[in-house]
């Protein structure tokens, strides 16, 4: 008996640092999940209940007196917020939106966000989410993508104004109805009917429809559009409702978890999780934007227990005073992307956060990876794979070098193709996919979608999806992030395109070319612009007017930070 308990002892031990090694369970446990979150999917589909507006729906009567949406204007129960998401789709409605129709969102993270987007999937609808800070050409551009005929503005003084310096030819020329969100709007829709509205209006909702439409600067040029699919979001509600380790769990109802939003809604990491949360049952603290001054106050006014961040936001926090309130919070868990190395450890200890769950991904999203950090061996990586999923992979995300120049993928000059790059060394990412509709593609675009394909990387025949991020992956399945690839730089935690910013600058009279570029600076996250500049000869640029003319017509984050002049004979003006 000692023998055999000697040996079953033995080989726990020995399987149990087999799993350490490998994390086979915790693989397991991820395909199970995906399992059983597609037999779910399928399911709704079975029933005609594909719309992600049932998710909601079942939330708000299984939690109906619990807070829902708590935020600085105001709190809301499930019930109440079951109440206005119904008000907002009768509201459409009435402006003669339809079911499959776009509705441009122009909104700062206010509660009437949620309600509307929540109003609009009742109806079938989805929104097109532009991203505020947005004016002029890159406005009407990304309103002339969505072809939506309805836009909700913010009151506040800042939207309204940009809008109103493109209002004419939005309303003129592209038919659109811009409504402002005003007291009085807010008041009309509160006496629309609160009942909610029949299935007829989700039938025609399939798993390619939209949940939102979300902006992107891609690689190049003004932003693109890319539809998160209902299928898309569906799965990936269902299985991140459980993916978190129990301990660190976001849990729904009565005192379950409270998530912290300042993300901006119209990002991929601010909307698609805040979206999560109701379609959960997971209690919202909405956070107006990010601000360092409001940020722990709003977590300890809110009592949350997570909360959201990009980068960017992490160093902001750390160079913010130390305060009481860094320590003396509920927060147990932090979701986000972006976290850099010189930075994580010392937000872990300053805040005594126990739990970072990092991950990496792309508003296309045919590449995620997430890893959940609790101790410094998993800190800095943005994913793990353990040994089945390494296994299961090897073929499906492959990292390939790239022409530094011409941004390419390398290949050999005698057979045409492409060496395939060891994990460990890392290049840019490509993932195989069986046709291109595994893309649903950037919207209204099809040669910006056509230039995401690689064909014949490997052999003749086959496909494969450019990421154009790199990536590394360590012998224990670590992924770590290495860098952008393509004509974009991050900065103030936005994608910003040197294409868009050297046209501006291009644009002013006297500056013949503009070539924009991120530069590192110590101490900030991601990469200010600058911009190389060749002046017309004879020309004095009055670069306070520059300054002016770029500023009208790009979000504030990519204006240059630096100007260099490299040619022509033009001189310095005031």
């Amino acid at each position: 008996m000692a023998l055999v308990a000697a040996t079953l002892a033995g080989t726990t031990a020995a399987a149990a640092y087999l799993d350490a090694q490998f994390r086979i369970r915790k693989d397991l446990a991820y395909l199970y999940r995906m399992h059983s979150a597609t037999q779910q999917y399928a399911k709704a589909v079975r029933q005609n209940r594909a719309s992600n507006y049932y998710l909601f729906e079942q939330s708000a009567l299984t939690y109906p007196t619990t807070t829902c949406l708590w935020s600085r204007s105001g709190i809301y129960t499930w019930h109440e917020t079951s109440s206005l998401v119904n008000q907002y789709a009768s509201y459409f409605l009435s402006l003669g939106v339809r079911p499959g129709d776009l509705v441009a969102l122009y909104l700062q993270n206010v509660p009437e966000y949620m309600f509307a987007w929540l109003g609009l999937l009742a109806i079938g609808c989805a929104p097109a989410m532009i991203n505020w800070n947005l004016g002029g050409e890159a406005l009407v551009h990304c309103m002339r993508v969505a072809g939506a005929k309805v836009m909700v503005v913010n009151a506040e003084e800042g939207c309204r104004g940009r809008v109103e310096g493109v209002r004419e030819r939005i309303e003129g020329k592209m038919g659109v109805r811009v409504v402002v969100l005003t007291e009085g709007v807010k008041a009309e829709i509160a006496g629309t009917p609160a009942e909610r509205l029949g299935d007829e209006y989700r039938e025609g909702v399939t798993g390619q429809s939209p949940v939102c439409l979300f902006y992107t600067s891609g690689t190049t040029g003004l932003p693109k559009a890319v539809r998160f699919t209902t299928q898309r979001n569906y799965i990936g509600v269902t299985l991140d409702s459980t993916i978190l380790p129990p301990r660190y769990d976001s849990y729904p109802g009565p005192h379950g978890a409270t998530w912290y939003k300042s993300m901006p809604l119209y990002h991929g990491t601010g909307g698609i999780t805040t979206l999560g949360l109701f379609l959960t049952g997971v209690t919202t603290a909405l956070g107006l934007r990010f601000r360092t001054q409001t940020f722990w106050p709003d977590i300890h006014a809110s009592s949350s227990t997570h909360f959201t961040y990009v980068g960017e936001t992490a160093r902001y926090l750390l160079a913010a005073p130390p305060s009481p309130l860094d320590t003396t919070h509920r927060v147990h868990c932090i979701f986000g992307n972006g976290m850099r190395p010189d930075v994580w450890t010392r937000f872990q200890t300053r805040f005594a956060i126990p739990c970072i769950a990092e991950f990496f991904a792309s508003t296309e999203g045919l590449f995620a990876t997430l890893n959940h950090s609790r101790n410094p061996h998993s800190a800095h990586a943005v994913g793990h794979h353990g040994l089945l999923l390494r296994l299961l992979t090897h073929n499906t995300y492959v990292p390939v070098a790239t022409d530094p120049v011409s941004g390419a993928i390398a290949r050999d000059p005698t057979t045409g193709f492409a060496t395939r790059l060891p994990y460990a060394r890392g290049g840019e990412i490509l993932v195989a996919v069986p046709s291109p509709a595994a893309f649903p593609g950037y919207y209204n675009a099809p040669e910006a979608t056509a230039r995401k394909f690689a064909r014949d990387v490997f052999r003749t025949g086959d496909l494969y999806y450019r990421t154009g991020d790199a990536l590394r992956r360590d012998h224990l399945g670590r992924w770590f992030f290495l860098d952008r690839l393509g004509d974009t730089y991050r900065w103030k935690s936005e994608n910003v395109s040197t294409a868009e910013v050297a046209a501006a600058l291009g644009a002013f009279p006297g500056i013949v070319e503009a070539n924009v570029y991120g530069v590192e600076v110590p101490g900030h996250e991601g990469r200010a612009g600058c911009a190389a500049v060749v002046v017309e000869a004879g020309v004095e640029v009055d670069w306070v007017a520059v300054a002016r003319f770029v500023r009208e017509r790009l979000p504030g984050y990519a204006v240059p930070v630096f100007v260099r002049v490299v040619g022509g004979g033009g001189t310095w003006g005031p």
